[in-house]
């Protein structure tokens, strides 16, 4: 999909989607899935399927055995869940490494983790609540690639991401989600995630979904997943606000946080043992 005209104004360059997740997305959409044909393509990218496979065995999915395959990943794991690594590998690998990006990267796995499976469990599309958890803060990559000498600064000096839009309405005529919407446009990712990533900000700081959001489910489990990433203290207030603008069961989305939280301490437990 095209980037928005106004963005294109900004001379901020929106990344192109990598060959391999165009061919990965063609394949998924097939009727009938070829696992075969998903593990061969992830494999004709070593640096890729090396990335894939360090991201499989690592504590996040607390896997019992060491994944030693791509083919063996997809049987452990699952179509969705490897898939979505790839698209997190190629995502990172769109922008140049910055230590000062890792965080959003770590937050991006296990943010895009917890939603898929929220998702699952609540019967809102899990492929489109993960890809959009993987990419909700993207638009920071891009506005650090385009500002290295000073975005830093920025990220280091805001208190929040509210507090970081403004920051960048402000230096550069647009802001993070905005920008991260118009690369998942632009990627193919389903319009319920990029709706997501565009009003992020906004709903986690207010807890108010704007009128003009219709497809509500991910944006509240991404609400969600920020306070358990954040301050866990608040899960049922904020499930309390946000699961009716969603039409989403308040004690279901609790029920579904709680799980997730417990499957990812488990899988710490098992990494610290």
């Amino acid at each position: 999909m095209p980037v928005d005209p106004n963005l294109r104004t900004l001379d901020i360059e929106i990344p192109t989607q990598p060959e391999v997740l165009v061919q990965l997305s063609m394949l998924m959409s097939e009727e009938d899935i070829d696992l075969n044909a998903i593990s061969s393509l992830v494999e004709t990218d070593m640096a890729l399927a090396a990335a894939v496979l360090k991201a499989v065995n690592s504590s996040l999915y607390g896997l019992r055995g060491r994944v030693q395959t791509v083919q063996q990943a997809l049987t452990y794991l699952g179509l969705r869940e490897v898939s979505a690594i790839t698209f997190e590998m190629g995502l990172r690998a769109a922008f140049p490494p910055a230590a000062e990006l890792e965080p959003v990267w770590q937050r991006a796995a296990e943010r895009g983790l917890m939603m898929g499976r929220m998702g699952q469990m609540l019967g809102v599309d899990p492929w489109a609540a993960h890809s959009a958890g993987l990419f909700e803060e993207c638009g920071k990559a891009v506005l650090y690639r385009h500002a290295p000498s000073h975005y830093p600064a920025m990220l280091r000096a805001a208190g929040s991401d509210a507090e970081l839009v403004q920051l960048e309405r402000t230096a550069f005529g647009v802001s993070h989600d905005a920008l991260g919407a118009a690369l998942c446009e632009s990627w193919g990712l389903a319009p319920a995630a990029v709706a997501s990533v565009r009003h992020h900000v906004e709903v986690q700081a207010t807890l108010q979904m704007p009128d003009t959001l219709q497809r509500r489910g991910i944006s509240a489990i991404s609400t969600i997943a920020s306070v358990l990433l954040s301050d866990v203290t608040q899960l049922e207030t904020v499930a309390h606000e946000i699961a009716p603008q969603a039409s989403l069961d308040e004690a279901l989305m609790l029920r579904a946080a709680r799980r997730i939280t417990e499957q990812l301490e488990t899988a710490k437990e098992h990494e610290r043992g």
